[in-house]
């Protein structure tokens, strides 16, 4: 790609927010960066499905306070609701396009980055090679919020009037993505096999916050931006456990910290743990420990 200019610098439309404040500028050559500051009030039980469209480039949010929105898949198919904390960021690929369904107030900075400008970076920092930043769901980012509080700053000035520390911010936006979130070339996407320390941490941030929910290897992959199979392959390599087993290990933890506390039932434990049901949760937690979730139980208040 390399007019900028095609991607779409006014996210707000898909919001339902089409006068969100908004800073777009070219801070190299001809690609464009924007900013818009997204405010969606939620009404009670009502939700909001937001249709990002196919594009060269990418889509950040940095929450500005605590959302909760999910992934809607191709086929309609929703993913487990992922809380965003205040400070984390939702980094996508918009090559596909790009679906969520909002169960939550929205306040948070949105940022377009056309792959362009990326490429144009590279021209002037060497190290800074075009690479595919990989898709992050959730995960906090000091650096980001530092340069937040400065951008929400420039966005009470005037639209018409782009302020001169901008195309500074936005070149170092773009460093940063590049420094903590790329992975590998386009070219060689099909040899990654191991996970990055960032990759690590938020697949486990990831199973930790939807441990009641019946997690898939699949939607782990997705949260992070990778493959079933890579991401698999490369969780083992980095954690020497299968996704799988460490996620078991992480609800029979869960589960000997509720055991402590006498007044839930084991079905409720169960339940809160991510296990089918009360029988499957004994029939794991004995395979792990040796003892029954009863057992333990029982020891434990002697």
């Amino acid at each position: 790609m390399q007019d900028g200019e095609t991607i779409d610098v006014r996210p707000g439309q898909y919001f339902g927010l089409e006068s969100a404040p908004c800073l777009a500028l070219k801070p190299l050559k001809s690609a464009i960066f924007s900013m818009t500051h997204l405010q969606r009030d939620a009404e009670d039980g009502a939700t909001f499905t937001v249709d990002l469209p196919a594009e060269p480039g990418y889509f950040l949010m940095l929450y500005l306070e605590d959302a909760y929105h999910c992934d809607v898949a191709a086929d309609g198919t929703h993913s487990p609701l992922v809380h965003y904390r205040s400070g984390s960021i939702c980094l996508v690929d918009l090559v596909e396009g790009a679906s969520i369904c909002l169960h939550s107030r929205l306040d948070a900075l949105a940022f377009t980055l056309p792959q362009g400008l990326f490429e144009e970076l590279s021209d002037i920092v060497p190290d800074a090679a075009p690479h595919n930043l990989q898709c992050r769901r959730g995960e906090l980012d000091a650096v980001m919020c530092e340069l937040g509080v400065a951008l929400l700053a420039l966005l009470e000035q005037s639209e018409s009037q782009i302020p001169p520390a901008l195309q500074h911010i936005a070149i170092a936006i773009c460093a940063h993505l590049l420094h903590t979130y790329s992975g590998v070339s386009r070219r060689d996407d099909s040899r990654k096999t191991t996970l990055s320390l960032s990759e690590e941490r938020a697949a486990k941030a990831f199973m930790v916050d939807h441990l009641n929910h019946d997690i898939r290897v699949a939607a782990i992959a997705a949260a992070i931006g990778l493959s079933a199979g890579h991401f698999s392959q490369g969780f083992k390599q980095a954690t020497g456990s299968t996704p799988h087993q460490w996620l078991i290990h992480l609800r029979v933890e869960r589960a000997k910290e509720l055991l402590g506390q006498r007044d839930r039932t084991l079905v409720t434990i169960a339940k809160d743990c991510g296990f089918t049901d009360q029988s499957h949760f004994t029939k794991v937690f004995h395979r792990e420990t040796g003892l029954t979730p009863a057992a333990w139980r029982s020891r434990g208040l002697q």
